[in-house]
C-alpha cells in the first residue's frame, strides 16, 4: 500500500519529554475490559458536548497547514477546511463535499473534507501540542462513511514530525465498509520502512457505531473492536516509545481507494460520538 503522506524533510530540534501525558482536566479510574490492565486513568475525553470543536484539544489540519492542507503523498483528491469540521447534538462531524476549491499551494482540488489533530498547528517544535502521549490506551466510537473513493481513519504519529513510526488504528475503504484495516510502520534496524498490516471482516462500519481502540505498552500493539481483540504487534524492539499525537481524518480518493463513484453520495461524513485515551496508574 502507498503511503498516506507526502512528508516535508523536517529537523528535529528536541525530543518532548511527554513521559506521561498533558492531560485536560478529566481524571478518573477505570479497570481495562482485557483484563491485562489492572487499573488506567483518563487522561484526555472529549464528549462533543458543546456546539463546536474544542481549539485547546484539536487542530484542524497537519503542522504544515496553510490555509488547509492536503496529504498529497498518495494523489489524495481533497482540501482539509476548517468549514468541513463540525459538532452538532454530541457528535463531531468530518464532512466530505463535492466542490471545486483551489489550495494554497495553487492545485485545483475537487473535494473538500475534514480532519483533526491533537498535534501541532504549525512546524515549530517549540510549540506546545494540543495532546501527547506515551503509552496507554485510545478508544474513539465511531460510525464511518459508505461510498468509493472515501477513506475515514483513526491513527498515531510522533512528535518529531517525522513520517515513522506510523499506528494506523483503523482504516476502511467506503466500498467494503465491513472490511476493518490495521496497519503499523516503522525503521527497522537496518533503516529500511517496514509496514505490517491485518485485515479482517467484521460489522459493517457504516450501519451503526463501533468502537476503535488500541492498546500500547512498551511490549506490545493491541487492536480492539468494540472491545475484542483484533490483532497484535509484539516485537518489542519496534514497539514505539516516544511521545505521539492522535489523527482522524475522511479522505478522499487516492492510489489506495480509487477516485469516488458516480453513486457515492455527498456530503460524506466520519462521525465521532467521543475519544478517550487512558494510561497505567494515577
Amino acid at each position: 500500500m502507498a503511503d498516506r503522506r507526502l512528508w516535508p524533510v523536517a529537523t528535529v530540534v528536541a525530543a518532548m519529554a511527554v513521559a506521561g501525558a498533558t492531560a485536560v482536566g478529566v481524571m478518573a479510574t477505570r479497570a481495562d475490559p482485557s483484563g491485562s490492565v489492572p487499573q488506567e486513568t483518563l487522561v484526555f475525553a472529549d464528549e462533543f458536548e458543546h456546539d463546536a470543536l474544542d481549539p485547546g484539544r484539536w487542530t484542524t489540519c497537519y503542522w504544515w497547514e496553510d490555509r488547509g492542507c492536503t496529504n498529497s503523498g498518495n494523489d489524495e483528491l481533497e482540501w482539509y477546511l476548517p468549514d468541513n469540521v463540525g459538532v452538532e447534538d454530541g457528535v463531531l462531524r468530518l464532512e466530505a463535499r463535492r466542490e471545486r476549491v483551489r489550495g494554497s499551494d495553487g492545485e485545483t482540488y475537487p473535494y473538500t473534507s475534514g480532519m483533526v489533530t491533537t498535534g501541532r498547528s504549525r512546524d515549530d517544535q517549540s510549540q506546545r501540542p494540543r495532546f501527547g502521549f506515551r503509552y496507554g490506551r485510545v478508544e474513539a466510537r465511531m460510525r464511518m462513511p459508505e461510498g468509493k473513493g472515501l477513506w475515514p481513519a483513526l491513527w498515531l504519529l510522533p512528535l518529531t514530525h517525522e513520517s515513522r513510526p506510523e499506528i494506523d488504528v483503523m482504516e476502511v475503504l467506503g466500498d467494503t465498509p465491513a472490511t476493518l484495516r490495521a496497519h503499523f510502520r516503522y525503521v527497522d534496524d537496518d533503516g529500511e520502512r517496514v509496514t505490517v498490516g491485518h485485515t479482517w471482516r467484521g460489522a459493517d462500519s457504516s450501519a451503526r457505531w463501533h468502537r476503535y481502540g488500541l492498546r500500547w505498552t512498551p511490549e506490545e500493539l493491541v487492536w480492539l473492536v468494540d472491545g475484542e481483540e483484533q490483532w497484535r504487534f509484539s516485537e518489542e524492539e519496534h514497539v514505539p516509545d516516544e511521545p505521539m499525537y492522535l489523527l482522524i481524518n475522511l479522505a478522499v480518493g487516492g492510489e489506495w481507494p480509487g477516485d469516488p463513484a458516480p453513486s457515492t453520495d455527498f456530503p460524506a461524513a466520519l462521525e465521532v460520538d467521543y475519544v478517550r485515551i487512558w494510561q497505567r496508574g494515577g
